[in-house]
């Protein structure tokens, strides 16, 4: 895969310039995970009752509850327990909240309690759909605008539509600040995720790719301990908003990538970003033109493969290759659905909720390691039914402990998030190996939507526990354990070669059943690799 090392690290020995760019792209997904999450504490409903009339006449006595208020219509029985009659009014004047914990939310903001309620129960899933328009708008404008351009907008808008929810005068618009910003920061992570695997070889390419995430997860300490130090919620949402300001200011730095280059047939540019980076890197640089004439006209055929468009449909080749497909959409389901859930449902697990939601994000940073090294040591199947099951048992062990030992039961969902995250972190990788190539990307990309469709609906997972504590670990315990089974009739795919056609992914099951070993390389083979090193983004690993 010449044209891969002469564009990713020439001669292999520095990498200087790749680090660089990887530092500056990854630490902008801090803010991703900032904005993901920020709605735990942002959407909170403290305790409050309904809030008295505030001109009281001739002694009127009044009950207040969380939802209504009542006049006694016996003024003369100041006890406490009232059997009288009573009128029952609502809330027209507002609500009294209490501000031990949080001086004011977007909850108390706009009042959304009660028959408003559902409106605040709308924050997270409505940012979750904007995540995923986002994904699928700014992949498509990065393919046909680059790569560079779509990075600077997105981040240029998480911070100004950031700050334009922290200012909003009305609850429509600050959902409407609040969808935009979903859209662009969901674009950014997509975009920015292809853009460094570009630059990146490919004996880096899986640790750079998890470790993405783990940048991610600092943002979600980040919350934790923005959210703790400043109780006002749109203080709150202006200081997480700023996080975004450094990679605003040296974002223009950054180089447009030389595949997209080469894809959009501006060679002399791709040249001098090539060059550029054996600069920095102190190593000879190279002609793209020999090497694209070397990859194309080579002995594999005399003129640049054929790219085919396929639908949905080839993800149902047979009925094997269908029930492949079923099982990884649910475990992508899984996978989001139980890291949301253990998130957002950590203030509801006693002690300290800004503790809780800090020690949810710190497990997943030994959680991605533990998935790279591991991955290689005993299989990506192996890992991933052991991440499942460990996740559903969590789940049951948390509904078995009493509330009143509420330190074992965040111990115990720290595990349970440690196991989700290492599943998460995996089916990127897993979901690229198990399909061929001409619906690699395709696999991964769909993979993707259900991912957003189970993130849509983890926030109404988590409210649901208002009918019973338990609903949030039980849809996840369920769905993970089933997962779990079901992932133990997929292949291994450690040490196989990638498939190149419908065949050679059909062979995985039978291979692991003979335990035989890899695939021997073939023309076709050779080939794919080379037209793999010139467009990257069909590697699979991309969203």
């Amino acid at each position: 895969m010449r044209t891969q090392r002469a564009v990713s690290h020439p001669h292999g020995n520095s990498v200087r310039f790749q680090k660089v760019l990887y530092l500056i792209c990854a630490f902008q997904n801090i803010s991703c995970g900032i904005h993901y999450l920020a709605s735990v504490f942002m959407g909170v409903a403290p305790y409050h009752i309904c809030r008295p009339p505030g001109n009281l006449q001739n002694g009127e006595i009044w009950e207040l509850s969380r939802c209504s208020r009542s006049k006694r219509e016996n003024i003369s029985s100041l006890d406490y327990e009232y059997t009288g009659s009573k009128k029952e009014f609502p809330c027209v004047d507002g609500y009294i909240y209490d501000q031990n914990k949080w001086k004011s939310t977007a909850v108390t903001q706009w009042n959304l309690v009660c028959d408003r309620k559902w409106l605040a129960m709308l924050i997270q899933p409505l940012f979750m759909f904007g995540v995923l328009l986002g994904s699928v708008t700014f992949g498509y404008f990065s393919d046909r605008l680059g790569r560079r351009v779509v990075l600077w907008a997105t981040s240029s808008g998480m911070f100004l539509f950031g700050i334009a929810a922290a200012f909003a005068a009305d609850y429509y618009t600050f959902m409407a600040a609040r969808f935009f910003l979903a859209m662009v920061a969901s674009g950014y992570l997509v975009v920015g995720f292809v853009y460094v695997m570009e630059f990146i070889g490919m004996k880096y390419r899986t640790w750079a790719s998890v470790h993405m995430h783990t940048f991610f997860t600092v943002g979600t300490l980040l919350v934790a301990l923005t959210g703790y130090l400043v109780r006002t919620w749109w203080l709150y949402q202006m200081v997480l908003s700023t996080v975004t300001v450094p990679f605003i200011l040296c974002c223009w730095v950054l180089p447009e990538t030389p595949f997209w280059l080469l894809s959009a047939g501006r060679y002399e540019e791709a040249q001098k970003i090539v060059d550029i980076i054996a600069k920095w890197n102190r190593t000879s640089s190279c002609k793209l033109s020999e090497l694209l004439s070397l990859d194309l006209q080579g002995p594999v055929g005399n003129s640049p493969t054929e790219v085919q468009k396929h639908n949905l449909s080839y993800l149902f080749y047979n009925w094997s290759i269908a029930t492949r497909t079923l099982t990884v959409w649910l475990i992508w389901f899984t996978g989001s659905l139980g890291f949301y859930s253990f998130s957002l449902n950590s203030i509801n697990l006693g002690g300290n909720e800004y503790l809780n939601l800090f020690l949810l994000g710190v497990v997943e940073l030994p959680a991605y390691t533990f998935v790279c090294i591991a991955m290689d040591k005993v299989g990506r199947r192996t890992v991933l039914v052991f991440a499942l099951f460990c996740s559903a048992l969590a789940c049951g062990v948390i509904m078995v402990i009493p509330q009143k030992h509420y330190v074992l039961g965040v111990a115990t969902a720290m595990v349970g998030k440690f196991a989700i995250g290492a599943a998460f972190g995996l089916i990127y990788l897993y979901t690229a190996e198990l399909y061929p190539t001409i619906v690699r990307s395709l696999a991964v990309g769909s993979g993707s939507m259900v991912c957003r469709l189970a993130s849509i609906l983890a926030p109404f997972s988590v409210d649901l526990r208002s009918i019973w504590i338990f609903i949030p670990q039980v849809f996840v315990g369920t769905m993970a354990f089933l997962s779990g089974v079901l992932t133990l009739k997929l292949p291994e795919t450690l040490g196989k070669q990638l498939a190149s056609t419908w065949e050679e992914a059909a062979k995985l099951e039978s291979e692991n059943e003979r335990n035989s070993s890899k695939l021997l390389p073939t023309t076709d083979n050779i080939g794919l690799e080379k037209t793999e090193a010139i467009t990257p983004t069909d590697s699979g690993l991309g969203e």
